[in-house]
């Protein structure tokens, strides 16, 4: 009878190595589970880079996530996804016609819900169409823009999310009149495609306004002295006449239609910026000087306008100008500008490069999806709730003198490019109203030629513009 409790102490003497090695276990456990879910929050890392073969060319093709020739074509975004679905990727569609968002586990539609809001078309903030990554996430966001938080957060470029239904601080939801540039799902479906990504995903971003209405041209082309030119419908995504399009060429400042871009998409343009002493530079224009403060989008009517160096400087300085170049290059990647490279964000470097086919791919993003670029450029003033800085009477260098119907577009002028423009305008067409872009590179006088370009056009088509415009060069 004395044995028993004897006969215990071995036994419990045996069992404390297992208990303080299931104790360390338990505790590794969790600070690996820790470890991951810090990690899955912070990771900022690049786009995996994808290579597939194309769905609509032969099995030995290639179809790579990143700057490639096949992005370029204007059947983007539908040769994307069917060559994702082919390979049997993982990766997320937000289909901004449909407003419906899907998760494809390996090729297959794994998820699916309506996506509530998104950007307001021609605004700053329209979501932005394109083939990005899940950059980062995060279950919990507070967005400077709109002094609220979102929940179960995928950053797929810049300023733009995928999220649940956003609150202010007190816990009110915000109402459905308000919508950012984010892709706004209910909480529940936010957060069944949050635990079914990681950072890294793909997202495809995309709407109908890049696919053909069937509207037809035929032309024979004039003669021009520009190295390069095209004229497009971009509504119909047709090529009404082009000369060139092989060269790749010097585009000079028709590259802040990108800074712009990138500006609007990764700084707060609500937030005030002070003009840094190394953003002087010679421009046309020397309205900007060291030191003046004013609201980052104050900063879009110089540069857009008067092609202010200084402006695309400030712009840089942001987000320093290294990392700002890189976004540009990234963007145009993104939108499959193959054959185009940002060398700085004003356009007088010479590395500025590009094609007329990346550009009309440029101009039709723009005109889709950021018209609020074009509307500022026209001189057009746009609704918006930011402080604008009272700059007074500022030139618009991009309206060509004697044409109406303008749009939208940029000039720009280096000696290495010589002169250059796209230029967008509404005319009369067969009947019907269309929307015609103009394009000239390495000209010895860009005005000359889209007056030349734009009377031919209207000549073999009997167009006619389909308003009078009223702005005139210098006003905003």
């Amino acid at each position: 009878m004395q044995f028993a409790p004897q006969s215990c102490r071995p036994i419990k003497q045996r069992r404390w190595p297992y208990i303080a090695l299931s104790i360390l276990f338990f505790f590794f456990g969790i600070a690996l589970t820790l470890f991951v879910l810090f990690y899955n929050e912070q990771t900022t890392s690049a786009a995996p880079l994808l290579r597939l073969p194309s769905a609509s060319t032969t099995a030995s093709a290639t179809f790579e996530y990143g700057p490639q020739p096949q992005l370029a074509q204007l059947s983007f975004f539908e040769l994307t996804l069917a060559s994702f679905k082919e390979q049997k990727q993982s990766f997320i569609e937000a289909d901004l016609s449909t407003m419906k968002i899907r998760y494809y586990d390996k090729g297959e539609v794994l998820f699916e819900a309506p996506i509530l809001t998104k950007g307001k078309e021609g605004s700053w903030w329209e979501t932005p169409a394109g083939l990005y990554s899940v950059e980062s996430t995060s279950l919990s966001h507070f967005s400077s823009f709109g002094k609220v938080y979102t929940p179960w957060n995928l950053v797929f470029q810049g300023n733009f999310f995928i999220h649940g239904w956003p609150y202010y601080p007190d816990g009110t939801p915000v109402s459905s009149v308000y919508s950012g540039g984010c892709i706004r799902l209910a909480d529940s479906d936010a957060e069944k495609l949050f635990r079914l990504v990681n950072t890294k995903t793909p997202v495809l971003v995309y709407e109908k306004d890049y696919t053909s209405d069937g509207f037809s041209y035929s032309v024979t082309p004039p003669t021009l002295d520009a190295k390069a030119y095209l004229v497009a419908d971009i509504e119909s995504n047709t090529i009404l006449m082009q000369s060139g399009e092989q060269h790749i060429l010097p585009i000079a400042s028709v590259t802040k239609l990108m800074t712009a871009l990138v500006a609007s998409e990764y700084i707060n343009l609500d937030k005030d910026i002070s003009i840094p002493q190394n953003a002087m530079a010679t421009t046309s224009i020397p309205r900007l000087t060291t030191g003046m403060t004013m609201s980052g989008y104050s900063l879009l009517l110089p540069l857009l306008l008067e092609s202010s160096n200084v402006a695309a400087n400030t712009y840089a300085s942001i987000l320093g100008t290294e990392r700002f170049v890189q976004l540009m290059n990234k963007k145009a990647a993104s939108l499959g500008m193959a054959s185009t490279t940002y060398a700085d964000a004003s356009g007088s470097d010479s590395g500025n490069v590009s094609t007329l086919s990346d550009l009309l791919r440029l101009s039709t993003y723009i005109y889709n999806n950021r018209s609020f670029v074009y509307k500022i450029s026209s001189g057009e003033k746009v609704s918006t709730a930011y402080n604008v800085y009272p700059f007074g009477t500022l030139s618009n260098f991009n309206i060509v003198p004697g044409l109406t119907g303008f749009v939208g577009g940029k000039v720009g002028k280096t000696t290495a490019a010589k002169e250059t423009i796209i230029s967008v305008y509404k005319m009369n067409v067969k009947g019907a109203e269309r929307t015609i872009v103009f394009i000239v590179l390495g000209s010895n006088d860009n005005y000359a030629d889209v007056q030349k370009l734009y009377k031919y056009t209207a000549s073999q088509y009997g167009a006619t513009p389909v308003f009078t415009s009223t702005i005139t060069s210098g006003t905003q």
